[in-house]
């Protein structure tokens, strides 16, 4: 089995974590988190570096994944995809198993789409995305890269979602919107 290492140490990583083992694709080699973790576990798996290991890392293992969440802002996702990138890993996209992706759908690299979320046909989600738990992606919407669709969020028919965008769990946006790059909508909000 490939192994992987998962960036960022929170409670976001513990839910990609329990999708990772669902999945049953990589094996988790460890976890990417601040120095002072060195060592801690989380879930079982240990604290192998922190950020500026990821270089050396690389020569060791092929694959990563950014596991720190996002709500208020992108720009720490965004930095850990780029600086993955620099560091020639491979980030893979990760779809639970309980999930429904259409087969005319696309999920980019470096995504996970979380526990019985729903990615509909004709349907696009971009690099280093969050499709959170029950999150509803319907036909022919286009979620740019760096967004995180929060848990049973529903995106109805022909959306567009900007880059760096968060919408909030059990928001709802009316279809044929466009959300501009780097919106917050917040949690129950209606969108028409």
């Amino acid at each position: 089995m490939k192994k992987i290492i998962l960036v960022g140490g929170g409670g976001h990583c513990k839910s990609v974590i329990d999708v990772v083992e669902q999945e049953g694709k990589f094996k988790i080699a460890g976890i990417i988190d601040r120095p002072n973790l060195y060592g801690s576990k989380i879930l079982g798996y240990s604290v192998i570096g922190c950020d500026d290991d990821l270089k050396i890392l690389s020569k060791k293992y092929s694959y990563a994944l950014v596991t720190v969440g996002q709500i208020k802002s992108s720009s720490l996702r965004k930095k850990l995809f780029y600086l993955l990138n620099k560091a020639k890993f491979i980030l893979p996209k990760v779809i639970s198993p309980s999930a429904y992706v259409s087969k005319h759908s696309s999920v980019g690299r470096g995504s996970i789409v979380m526990h019985n979320s729903i990615i509909n046909a004709n349907s696009s989600i971009g690099d280093n995305c969050i499709i959170n738990t029950n999150a509803l992606v319907e036909h022919d919407c286009k979620i740019s890269e760096h967004c995180h669709i929060s848990t049973k969020a529903t995106i109805n028919g022909g959306v567009s979602i900007k880059s760096g965008c968060f919408i909030g769990s059990n928001a709802t946006i009316k279809q044929n919107l466009t959300i501009k790059k780097d919106s917050f909508i917040k949690a129950c909000s209606l969108i028409k």
